[in-house]
């Protein structure tokens, strides 16, 4: 049936320099359905969806909206026609605050119409974001939310805009499971008023809890469209991928006792974000961190790296204290971070990739009279692109220019670059796809291997029980627990998660 479509896209085909992102593309969706869109970084996901909005213009093909041809030659237009998309990557005014943005080029206006009642828009904003439940203060700044507050603050502006369509980009890579579940609420309310949702997203296990069907795309193209309820994930995977991927945990290596602690944490405080915490990373070992979204995770590890000064505490970095006060002198202890916030910490967007690629070790490649040695830098990236599979044109391709998963890998290639020892990961697969993961999994575990120490922050919690040796568990700036890989679960780790001090204190 396609009388009652609300979207229909046929024959959608985009060419880029080198890339052919869409060959023939299709998709449709109907109102009041939570449509899911799958496929590899690379695919044309969200290339597709941005032809809807009008981000692209596409070189061929027929779009279709509630039955009618149109043409849709910017976003403007496509907000008219009742189309909204949030974006895997947030394009916030950091500089503005919650209120502002939400409604930012439709600000209610003063009496006279010149100037912006300010009241009037932060009242507005108060009750979007009261009817949504979210945890926002309107007139905080954008700047000073942590990332999945961020992403609620895209979330409130689109639903204010009241779409017919409404594009969910990769929604939840930065949510905990509390803020998806709240997410999934929301959705479920906008398919019962009649919205069509169409839900980008690389974890697959979301699939079964919010969609209806299921668009997989490979390569550009188009390759099946099935109900959710009838297919396996194992099946949707072998289809966004060609090939068949196993999730076979890893073989994790037997812990070779105190006499390797590599790293050591003694009552680190940065107040109220960290609060006295201690613990040891080992040579070859994976240390998981476990937590809420403000628990502390993203903090410890700023402290740790230099990019935060402490308050007090001691670091011990292979049996001898040191003083941390930069990330240069944590990169000269042997020390990397790979950032959650890929964009703003861990990549000059400008440059390329070979450039990203040197850019933690640069006196590596550095000749006599202090030129670079660009033959050597340039090896060493073409290198890095082959190990990680990274998806690009050439390594000259300019950081900006990348999928969200490429970037994230161009930022692990730079720490490997640099040889350290110590390596923070925070979040090491937002935003990556499931090809990906087990490209970056089966990556962790070579450094390992090899005699790399690794703390993973992460707020999957498989991933955090599939790849992790010991566990840390942090509540509101407190270490509230840590578990072996055999006595950790996630009804254990969320046990931890919410253990707040007043309750800490009265089990001690």
């Amino acid at each position: 049936m396609t009388d009652d479509l609300i979207v229909q896209m046929d024959g959608i085909s985009k060419r880029f320099p080198g890339v052919l992102a869409l060959d023939a593309a299709r998709f449709e969706l109907h109102p009041g359905e939570v449509h899911a869109l799958v496929g590899e970084n690379g695919a044309g996901k969200s290339t597709l969806m941005k032809v809807l909005t009008g981000i692209y213009t596409p070189d061929a093909g027929t779009i279709r909206y509630k039955g009618q041809p149109v043409h849709i030659p910017n976003p403007r237009a496509g907000r008219e026609l009742g189309i909204s998309m949030i974006h895997q990557e947030l394009v916030l005014a950091n500089h503005l605050t919650v209120a502002q943005n939400i409604y930012m080029g439709r600000e209610p206006r003063g009496r006279l119409g010149f100037t912006v009642d300010d009241k009037r828009q932060v009242e507005m904003a108060a009750d979007l974001i009261d009817r949504l439940h979210l945890r926002l203060d309107p007139s905080a700044k954008v700047m000073d939310l942590k990332v999945a507050q961020q992403q609620m603050v895209e979330i409130a502006k689109a639903l204010s805009l009241d779409a017919s369509v409404l594009i969910m980009d990769e929604p939840t890579a930065a949510l905990t499971s509390t803020e998806i579940d709240e997410l999934f609420r929301i959705i479920r309310t906008l398919r019962e008023q009649g919205v069509g949702v169409v839900h980008i997203s690389h974890r697959l296990e979301e699939l079964r809890q919010i969609s209806d069907r299921v668009t997989v795309m490979r390569d550009g193209r188009h390759i099946a469209t099935v109900v959710t309820a009838e297919v396996s994930i194992d099946e949707i995977i072998s289809m966004m991928v060609g090939r068949t991927i196993y999730e076979e945990a890893p073989q994790i290596p037997e812990s070779e006792g105190e006499a390797n602690v590599v790293l050591e944490v003694r009552n680190l405080t940065r107040a109220p974000a960290v609060r006295d915490v201690s613990f040891q990373l080992r040579r070859g070992e994976i240390l998981g961190v476990a937590g809420l979204v403000g628990a502390g995770r993203t903090e410890l590890g700023r402290l740790i790296f230099g990019a935060d000064r402490k308050d007090s505490g001691e670091i011990v970095v292979k049996g001898k204290p040191v003083e941390i006060g930069s990330p240069a002198d944590a990169v000269a202890l042997g020390i990397s971070y790979l950032s959650e916030d890929r964009k703003r910490y861990g990549l000059a967007l400008g440059l390329d990739l070979e450039t990203n690629n040197a850019l933690a070790s640069l006196r590596r490649f550095l000749m006599i009279l202090g030129q670079i040695d660009t033959k050597a830098t340039r090896s060493v990236a073409e290198q890095r692109v082959e190990e990680l599979d990274i998806k690009t044109p050439s390594v000259k391709q300019k950081a900006r220019n990348l999928s969200g998963g490429t970037q994230q890998k161009v930022v692990v290639a730079k720490w490997l670059t640099a040889e350290t020892d110590i390596l923070i990961f925070d979040e090491p697969t937002r935003g990556i796809d499931v090809g990906a993961k087990q490209e970056i999994y089966h990556l962790l575990n070579q450094l390992t291997a090899a005699g790399k120490s690794i703390v993973m922050i992460s707020s999957e919690l498989p991933e955090i029980l599939r790849m992790s040796h010991r566990i840390i568990v942090m509540c509101e700036g407190r270490l509230t627990g840590e578990l072996t890989a055999a006595e950790a679960d996630q009804e254990t780790i969320m046990t931890l998660a919410t253990q707040r001090e007043s309750v800490a204190s009265a089990a001690s």
